[in-house]
């Protein structure tokens, strides 16, 4: 038998491939992202309100009993997790379909990972953007702990209560200093870790400015450490003083703001010089990685 008999006869039918197409600024449009941004990758308790836009009530909270993607407490309160260990190519589509989940789900009820595997439909409108008032800012709630997993003088038990002591136990001091913005003790080094909204070619010019102007600090015994990239986003990182205690970086970081604001507006008028352009080189070079 010839090749081409061989191939004769009904062919198996074959699933359409699904092309999933990563998104690098997930959080893209939504006035919150800086402070997305902060609350999924470094701040270590924290609940904030959502404003649905369709209304109803939910919670987002960084990590949830077991880093679970959504769950609605005894009590009937729903809590979405933005700190979770499985995700697809697009987080805000991640979010949208367990916040979709959770607005149906039952007291008791737990989405343990996030939907990421169902193929998107073009009608489907279940990213964070849909379903989130766009322009609203969340007003967030730091914790010292973990004990918002629970009703009030409920205790926690078996897994639950497990998940809440490895969880209460690796809290790092955290205080927040405006939007996307967080002092951090970690370990013997405190920081100031900020998210910052614009892109990130526009602030590493204006970061520059500032450094060959030796004004890129927060004054005396505070250094500019370097920057990392989270979610589409640049976030510079400073060196603080671990003795001062976290309110008496508030005003400092504000100025700093106010400088970088300047800095930013300047450049529409005025290009990097080559003193600047040398600063700019040299912050480049210093990227961070945090766990």
């Amino acid at each position: 038998m010839g090749k081409g008999a061989r191939k004769k006869g009904p062919k198996p039918d074959r699933k359409p491939k699904v092309r999933d197409v990563f998104v690098g600024q997930p959080f893209e449009g939504l006035a919150a992202e800086p402070e997305l941004i902060a609350l999924r990758e470094f701040v270590p308790s924290a609940t904030a309100k959502l404003t649905l836009a369709d209304g109803g009530d939910v919670t987002l909270g960084t990590v949830l009993p077991m880093a679970a993607a959504a769950f609605v407490r005894s009590d009937g309160e729903r809590f979405l997790g933005l700190q979770v260990q499985t995700r697809s190519s697009d987080i805000s589509r991640d979010l949208g379909r367990a916040l979709r989940w959770l607005l149906d789900a039952e007291p008791g009820d737990v989405l343990s990972v996030p939907d990421t595997t169902s193929p998107t439909d073009p009608d489907e409108h279940n990213r964070l953007q849909d379903l989130l008032v766009p322009s609203a800012e969340l007003q967030v709630d730091l914790h010292t702990d973990f004990a918002w997993w629970l009703p009030e003088d409920a205790d926690a038990t078996g897994d639950v209560a497990v998940s809440l002591e490895r969880a209460n136990a690796a809290i790092m001091p955290t205080d927040r200093l405006g939007s996307g913005a967080y002092w951090v003790l970690a370990g013997e080094k405190a920081h100031l870790r900020w998210v910052r909204p614009e892109p990130e070619n526009l602030l590493l010019q204006a970061l520059a400015r500032l450094s060959a102007a030796g004004t890129l600090g927060l004054g005396e015994g505070t250094r500019y450490a370097g920057s990392f990239r989270a979610h589409g986003l640049l976030v510079p990182v400073w060196d603080l003083d671990p003795e001062a205690h976290a309110r008496e970086w508030a005003e400092p970081k504000d100025q700093l703001g106010a400088r970088l604001d300047e800095a930013l507006k300047s450049l529409d008028s005025e290009a990097l010089n080559a003193t600047e352009r040398r600063a700019r080189d040299g912050l480049i070079g210093r990227q961070l990685t945090i766990r």
